[in-house]
Protein backbone atom coordinates (compact mmCIF):
# COMPACT_ATOMS: atom_id res chain seq x y z
CA UNK A 1 0.00 0.00 0.00
CA UNK A 2 1.26 3.23 -0.99
CA UNK A 3 1.31 5.87 1.61
CA UNK A 4 0.50 9.61 0.88
CA UNK A 5 1.65 11.49 3.69
CA UNK A 6 -0.14 14.42 5.86
CA UNK A 7 1.42 17.84 5.78
CA UNK A 8 2.64 17.64 8.96
CA UNK A 9 4.36 14.02 7.96
CA UNK A 10 5.54 16.36 4.28
CA UNK A 11 7.24 18.46 7.03
CA UNK A 12 8.82 15.81 9.32
CA UNK A 13 10.20 14.13 5.61
CA UNK A 14 11.74 17.59 4.58
CA UNK A 15 13.54 17.86 7.52
CA UNK A 16 15.06 14.62 7.55
CA UNK A 17 16.13 14.71 3.97
CA UNK A 18 17.96 17.92 4.59
CA UNK A 19 19.77 16.54 7.04
CA UNK A 20 20.37 13.35 5.11
CA UNK A 21 21.87 16.03 2.53
CA UNK A 22 24.10 17.62 4.99
CA UNK A 23 25.71 14.52 6.11
CA UNK A 24 27.07 14.18 1.98
CA UNK A 25 27.81 17.36 2.03
CA UNK A 26 29.80 17.33 5.27
CA UNK A 27 31.95 13.84 4.13
CA UNK A 28 32.79 15.56 0.95
CA UNK A 29 35.95 17.38 1.97
CA UNK A 30 36.90 13.81 3.91
CA UNK A 31 36.66 11.41 0.81
CA UNK A 32 40.32 11.51 0.05
CA UNK A 33 42.81 9.19 -1.29
CA UNK A 34 44.72 6.90 1.69
CA UNK A 35 41.90 7.25 3.91
CA UNK A 36 39.63 4.46 4.76
CA UNK A 37 36.03 3.93 3.97
CA UNK A 38 35.76 2.62 7.91
CA UNK A 39 36.82 6.58 8.65
CA UNK A 40 34.05 8.15 6.16
CA UNK A 41 31.57 5.69 8.14
CA UNK A 42 32.66 7.03 11.75
CA UNK A 43 32.52 10.78 10.77
CA UNK A 44 28.82 10.59 9.47
CA UNK A 45 27.61 8.62 12.32
CA UNK A 46 28.94 10.92 14.65
CA UNK A 47 27.66 14.00 12.45
CA UNK A 48 24.20 12.19 12.33
CA UNK A 49 24.19 11.84 16.27
CA UNK A 50 25.35 15.20 16.96
CA UNK A 51 22.11 16.86 14.60
CA UNK A 52 19.61 14.84 16.93
CA UNK A 53 19.74 11.41 14.77
CA UNK A 54 20.35 8.56 13.48
CA UNK A 55 21.97 6.18 10.98
CA UNK A 56 19.11 3.74 9.63
CA UNK A 57 21.44 1.47 8.15
CA UNK A 58 23.28 0.49 11.22
CA UNK A 59 21.53 -2.69 12.12
CA UNK A 60 18.99 -2.94 9.65
CA UNK A 61 18.41 -6.78 9.06
CA UNK A 62 21.72 -7.12 10.57
CA UNK A 63 23.71 -4.38 8.31
CA UNK A 64 26.82 -3.69 10.56
CA UNK A 65 27.52 0.08 9.96
CA UNK A 66 25.87 3.68 9.92
CA UNK A 67 26.58 4.19 5.72
CA UNK A 68 27.33 2.00 2.40
CA UNK A 69 30.27 2.60 0.67
CA UNK A 70 30.27 1.14 -2.60
CA UNK A 71 33.45 1.58 -4.37
CA UNK A 72 34.36 0.94 -8.01
CA UNK A 73 32.68 -2.47 -9.05
CA UNK A 74 30.41 -2.35 -5.88
CA UNK A 75 27.02 -1.72 -6.93
CA UNK A 76 25.58 -1.27 -3.53
CA UNK A 77 25.60 -1.88 0.22
CA UNK A 78 29.62 -2.12 0.45
CA UNK A 79 30.33 -2.05 4.10
CA UNK A 80 32.90 0.11 5.53
CA UNK A 81 35.96 -1.24 6.50
CA UNK A 82 39.41 -0.57 7.96
CA UNK A 83 41.07 -2.27 5.16
CA UNK A 84 38.85 -0.73 2.43
CA UNK A 85 41.68 2.52 1.71
CA UNK A 86 40.57 4.65 -1.02
CA UNK A 87 43.00 4.92 -3.98
CA UNK A 88 43.84 7.31 -6.45
CA UNK A 89 41.44 7.25 -9.45
CA UNK A 90 38.60 5.11 -7.25
CA UNK A 91 34.87 6.09 -7.21
CA UNK A 92 32.79 5.36 -4.08
CA UNK A 93 29.09 5.67 -3.61
CA UNK A 94 28.31 6.94 0.21
CA UNK A 95 24.43 5.63 0.56
CA UNK A 96 23.18 7.61 3.75
CA UNK A 97 19.71 7.42 5.30
CA UNK A 98 19.15 9.51 8.62
CA UNK A 99 16.27 8.48 11.28
CA UNK A 100 14.96 12.19 12.59
CA UNK A 101 12.29 12.39 14.37
CA UNK A 102 10.92 9.02 13.10
CA UNK A 103 10.98 9.60 10.18
CA UNK A 104 13.70 8.76 7.21
CA UNK A 105 15.74 10.88 4.84
CA UNK A 106 17.69 8.94 2.00
CA UNK A 107 20.59 10.17 -0.58
CA UNK A 108 23.23 8.65 -1.80
CA UNK A 109 26.21 10.44 -4.50
CA UNK A 110 29.19 8.87 -6.09
CA UNK A 111 32.64 10.66 -5.60
CA UNK A 112 35.81 10.47 -7.49
CA UNK A 113 39.00 10.24 -5.80
CA UNK A 114 41.66 11.92 -7.37
CA UNK A 115 42.75 11.44 -11.13
CA UNK A 116 39.89 9.28 -12.44
CA UNK A 117 39.96 7.82 -16.04
CA UNK A 118 37.97 9.76 -18.73
CA UNK A 119 35.85 6.55 -19.21
CA UNK A 120 34.82 6.62 -15.60
CA UNK A 121 34.33 10.52 -15.10
CA UNK A 122 31.63 10.31 -18.05
CA UNK A 123 29.88 7.08 -16.59
CA UNK A 124 29.92 9.26 -13.26
CA UNK A 125 28.04 12.24 -14.71
CA UNK A 126 25.89 10.71 -16.99
CA UNK A 127 24.57 8.83 -13.83
CA UNK A 128 23.78 11.65 -12.25
CA UNK A 129 22.29 13.19 -15.03
CA UNK A 130 20.08 10.29 -15.21
CA UNK A 131 18.91 10.35 -11.71
CA UNK A 132 17.40 14.02 -12.63
CA UNK A 133 15.93 12.88 -15.93
CA UNK A 134 13.99 10.15 -14.06
CA UNK A 135 12.96 12.91 -11.23
CA UNK A 136 12.36 15.06 -13.85
CA UNK A 137 9.74 12.79 -15.21
CA UNK A 138 7.57 12.96 -11.82
CA UNK A 139 4.37 14.69 -11.86
CA UNK A 140 0.80 14.09 -10.22
CA UNK A 141 -0.98 12.40 -12.69
CA UNK A 142 1.70 10.84 -15.04
CA UNK A 143 2.34 6.96 -14.03
CA UNK A 144 5.52 5.73 -12.38
CA UNK A 145 6.94 4.44 -15.38
CA UNK A 146 8.08 7.03 -16.89
CA UNK A 147 10.75 7.54 -14.06
CA UNK A 148 12.26 4.27 -15.84
CA UNK A 149 11.55 5.15 -19.20
CA UNK A 150 13.23 8.51 -18.99
CA UNK A 151 16.76 7.03 -17.75
CA UNK A 152 16.44 4.04 -20.06
CA UNK A 153 15.75 6.28 -22.69
CA UNK A 154 18.89 8.68 -21.42
CA UNK A 155 20.87 5.92 -20.95
CA UNK A 156 21.11 3.40 -24.01
CA UNK A 157 23.11 6.03 -26.21
CA UNK A 158 25.80 5.16 -24.27
CA UNK A 159 26.23 1.83 -23.93
CA UNK A 160 25.63 1.24 -20.51
CA UNK A 161 23.77 -1.33 -18.29
CA UNK A 162 20.84 -0.22 -15.75
CA UNK A 163 20.60 -2.71 -12.69
CA UNK A 164 17.38 -4.24 -12.73
CA UNK A 165 17.65 -6.20 -9.37
CA UNK A 166 17.29 -3.14 -7.19
CA UNK A 167 15.38 -0.01 -7.43
CA UNK A 168 14.10 3.24 -5.81
CA UNK A 169 11.61 2.70 -2.74
CA UNK A 170 8.81 4.89 -0.81
CA UNK A 171 9.76 6.01 2.40
CA UNK A 172 8.79 7.36 5.47
CA UNK A 173 8.01 6.14 8.96
CA UNK A 174 9.44 2.81 7.24
CA UNK A 175 12.96 2.92 5.40
CA UNK A 176 11.50 1.16 2.81
CA UNK A 177 7.78 1.59 1.72
CA UNK A 178 5.53 0.27 -1.53
CA UNK A 179 6.31 1.73 -4.36
CA UNK A 180 9.37 -0.21 -5.54
CA UNK A 181 10.36 2.47 -8.23
CA UNK A 182 12.15 0.39 -11.40
CA UNK A 183 15.02 2.24 -13.76
CA UNK A 184 14.15 0.92 -16.62
CA UNK A 185 10.58 1.25 -18.58
CA UNK A 186 8.03 -1.58 -17.15
CA UNK A 187 4.33 -2.02 -16.99
CA UNK A 188 4.88 -3.42 -13.63
CA UNK A 189 5.25 0.50 -12.44
CA UNK A 190 2.11 1.21 -14.34
CA UNK A 191 1.16 3.53 -11.01
CA UNK A 192 -0.64 6.61 -11.06
CA UNK A 193 1.27 9.12 -9.52
CA UNK A 194 -0.20 11.29 -6.49
CA UNK A 195 0.60 14.00 -4.86
CA UNK A 196 2.01 13.25 -1.33
CA UNK A 197 3.52 10.51 -2.42
CA UNK A 198 7.63 10.45 -1.31
CA UNK A 199 10.25 7.95 -2.52
CA UNK A 200 13.79 7.59 -3.91
CA UNK A 201 14.88 8.09 -7.59
CA UNK A 202 18.29 5.87 -7.37
CA UNK A 203 19.57 4.34 -10.97
CA UNK A 204 22.76 2.34 -10.66
CA UNK A 205 24.11 2.18 -14.03
CA UNK A 206 27.00 -0.36 -14.78
CA UNK A 207 29.67 0.58 -17.39
CA UNK A 208 29.21 -2.95 -18.86
CA UNK A 209 26.46 -4.00 -20.96
CA UNK A 210 25.98 -6.76 -18.45
CA UNK A 211 23.17 -5.41 -15.33
CA UNK A 212 23.56 -8.75 -13.60
CA UNK A 213 24.99 -8.40 -10.14
CA UNK A 214 26.22 -11.01 -7.64
CA UNK A 215 25.68 -11.36 -3.67
CA UNK A 216 29.20 -11.72 -1.83
CA UNK A 217 28.39 -15.06 0.31
CA UNK A 218 30.99 -13.75 2.91
CA UNK A 219 28.80 -11.29 4.21
CA UNK A 220 25.67 -11.37 2.45
CA UNK A 221 25.23 -7.57 1.72
CA UNK A 222 27.94 -6.53 -0.94
CA UNK A 223 26.82 -6.46 -4.77
CA UNK A 224 28.80 -6.42 -7.04
CA UNK A 225 28.95 -6.61 -10.71
CA UNK A 226 28.88 -10.13 -12.38
CA UNK A 227 31.00 -8.74 -15.40
CA UNK A 228 33.44 -7.20 -12.83
CA UNK A 229 32.72 -3.39 -14.78
CA UNK A 230 32.77 0.20 -12.65
CA UNK A 231 29.33 1.12 -11.43
CA UNK A 232 28.15 4.55 -10.62
CA UNK A 233 24.94 5.56 -8.30
CA UNK A 234 22.70 8.51 -7.36
CA UNK A 235 20.08 9.03 -5.13
CA UNK A 236 17.45 11.71 -4.17
CA UNK A 237 14.72 11.69 -1.78
CA UNK A 238 11.54 12.99 -3.92
CA UNK A 239 8.03 14.27 -3.18
CA UNK A 240 5.36 14.15 -5.59
CA UNK A 241 3.42 17.52 -6.24
CA UNK A 242 1.12 19.14 -8.75
CA UNK A 243 4.26 20.38 -10.56
CA UNK A 244 8.00 19.59 -10.48
CA UNK A 245 8.35 17.06 -8.08
CA UNK A 246 10.37 18.56 -4.96
CA UNK A 247 14.34 17.13 -4.24
CA UNK A 248 13.71 16.39 -0.25
CA UNK A 249 17.84 15.66 0.35
CA UNK A 250 18.87 18.66 -2.19
CA UNK A 251 22.24 19.30 -1.04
Amino acid sequence: MIIIKTAEEIEKMRKAGALAGQVLSYIEPYVNEGVSTLELDNLCAEFTKNHGAISAPLNYHGFPKSICTSINNVVCHGIPSVKDILKNGDIVNIDVTVILDGYHGDTSRTFMVGDVDEKIVNLVTRTEKAMYRGIAAVKAGKYLYEVGRAIEKYIAKFGYSIVQTYGGHGIGKDFHEDPHVLHHFSQHNKIRLKEGMIFTVEPMINMGQSNQVETSTTDDWTVTTADGSISAQFEHTILVTSGEAEILTAR
